[in-house]
């Protein structure tokens, strides 16, 4: 028997758009506007912690944190992360979606208001506890990536899952936005009560004591709205797709879906009975059929992905680095220490809200009608595009008038990631994997993004340094230069493209039939799931 015969699971495809729908937007996208304020919030204010902690008096520039612990301080929430969503994935599709939800939430709130109490004896102290609860902060955030795409996807209908699923994500733009707002109100605060000289006439004076607490603050905020959902994340029903396809339980997936559609909705119990018993599709992550059936499939989101978030996270987590590059923002020499922290919140705020927030929301505009295949792909290309517009001329950007002409293309590059592969490579995985192994070939996924963006993190740190010492970060041995990264990014995106061609076309189909979990006989409908762009009527 088909799982297309079951009932409940036709009222979801076809549901009209309805308020419930929207709640678990908000209350997904919540938990994905605190992943993106913890994940980029620490990039705000690492020129901080290195005045604060790491000041020496004979040295005629700021402190700046060490090479090591830079990258340990940027890189390990995205290391927890990677772990999380491996782990997470794999228990959602065991225990449930839902029963794990509340866990992430929890560890995402308790870990944001620990690393704002990162104390010690020594500076090395301070940041090893820091790094401590950002990995931990980091594999709530992991979890929630495939459950929260996973929930989104089994409770829309099959028109319009695609923009819904991306409003989840595009709640990431809006808590990067938060991110630099929050930094802009909390060092403006503490810079008109404490208005001291820059470094250059006082270099000790240019930090106050009390700066200890912006960084703190600023990273403790991101408990905030995640501990406001918590409740209504505890209130959500089991996805009946769960429910009746992975635990066999049509009583209870009638149930919840008759109160969450309010309408009538037939148990059918000896149907979910029959579908449980046949074994079509009773393979398993490791099988032989698995291969044959998904594998060039999830080579090509974990690929995607993975080329996507080198690009993605090297431009985000050192923006600061590139503008001072640049020179739009001033040396650090002729800025005290919040003055500092303001400028570099504001850059990234600028670049959040022309670039970054409107990319997300013309996916969920435009996803359903033009479909992620083609979103991704020109992505992928334009992103590619502007790396070279910035990277070829480079030293036109870099002179004095220029600076304006950076910032608007540089702005460009996010605003096609995130209408384009940023948004594509969370919505697809959730759509073409069977219910059972939906939530970990998702979480599969985006751990291989997060590698990527591991790599970017830690690589493009050192990448960038410029081959001239007088031009380098103190302690750091000589790189590449900020050009050819940008090269470097580039590339990355045109190997994103080309890998784009292994992923198939969800658009306007059923999970079912996507995941072909409605073939009813060995190897029925190959052809037509693999790699066809076409999109039934």
């Amino acid at each position: 028997m088909a799982v297309r015969d079951l009932q409940v699971l036709n009222k979801l495809d076809l549901a009209k758009t309805q308020l419930y729908h929207f709640k678990a937007i908000v209350i997904a996208g919540m938990g994905f506007f605190t992943d993106a304020y913890d994940l980029f919030c620490i990039s705000l204010v690492t020129k901080l912690l290195g005045r604060i902690y790491y000041f020496d008096p004979n040295s005629k520039t700021p402190g700046s944190l060490p090479p090591n612990v830079s990258a340990a301080v940027n890189g390990v929430a995205l290391c927890g992360t990677l772990a999380g969503q491996l782990f997470f994935g794999w228990l959602g599709d065991k225990m449930g979606r839902k029963k794990v939800y509340g866990m992430t939430l929890m560890l995402m709130v308790i870990c944001s208001i620990a690393s704002g109490l990162s104390f010690g004896q020594t500076a090395k102290g301070v940041m090893a506890i820091l790094c401590f609860f950002r990995f931990w902060l980091g594999f709530g955030i992991g979890g929630d990536y495939p459950l929260s795409a996973t929930i989104m996807s089994e409770y829309a209908n099959k028109k319009t899952r695609g923009a819904f699923i991306a409003a989840v994500f595009a709640m990431q733009g809006f808590g990067n936005l938060t991110g630099g707002i929050v930094t802009l109100i909390i060092s403006a605060g503490f810079k008109s009560k404490y208005d001291v000289h820059n470094y250059k006439d006082n270099p000790a004076g240019s930090t106050v004591p009390e700066a200890d607490y912006v960084w703190r603050i600023i990273l403790m905020f991101g408990s905030a709205p995640a501990l406001l959902t918590y409740y209504w994340r505890m209130k959500m029903p089991e996805t009946a797709r769960y429910t009746a396809l992975v635990a066999h339980n049509a009583k209870q997936a009638a149930s919840d879906m008759s109160k969450v559609l309010q309408v009538e909705i037939e148990e059918e119990q000896e149907k979910v009975a029959e579908v449980a018993t046949t074994q079509t599709n009773s393979f398993g992550l490791f099988s032989k059929e698995f291969v044959r059936r998904h594998g060039l499939h999830l080579v090509g989101t974990m690929t995607t992905w993975f080329f996507l978030d080198i690009a993605f996270y090297s431009q985000n987590l050192f923006q600061k680095d590139i503008f001072t590059a640049i020179g739009w923002l001033p040396e650090a020499v002729t800025m005290n220490a919040l003055e500092e922290v303001y400028k570099v919140a504001r850059a990234q705020t600028l670049i959040a809200l022309c670039g970054t927030v409107p990319g997300y929301w013309f996916t969920v505009a435009l996803i359903d009608t033009i479909g992620r295949f083609a979103i991704q792909l020109m992505g992928f290309a334009m992103m590619a595009a502007f790396l070279l517009g910035l990277s070829i001329p480079y030293h036109h950007w870099t002179t004095e008038g220029n600076h304006i002409g950076f910032v608007v293309m540089y702005a460009f590059t996010f605003f096609f990631a995130n209408f384009g592969p940023n948004s594509t490579t969370f919505i697809v995985p959730a759509e073409i994997f069977p219910a059972r192994l939906r939530s970990t070939c998702h979480g599969i996924s985006a751990a291989a993004g997060k590698a990527g963006a591991i790599v970017g993190a830690f690589g493009f740190l050192y990448a960038a340094q410029d081959k001239d010492p007088a031009k380098r970060d103190k302690g750091y041995p000589a790189g590449i230069g900020i050009r050819n990264s940008l090269f470097a990014l580039a590339a990355c995106c045109v190997l994103g493209f080309f890998f784009t061609f292994l992923v198939p076309e969800p658009k306007g189909m059923s999970l079912e039939d996507m995941s072909r979990e409605n073939d009813d006989e060995e190897g029925q409908n190959t052809a037509a799931i693999g790699i066809d762009r076409t999109v039934p009527v």
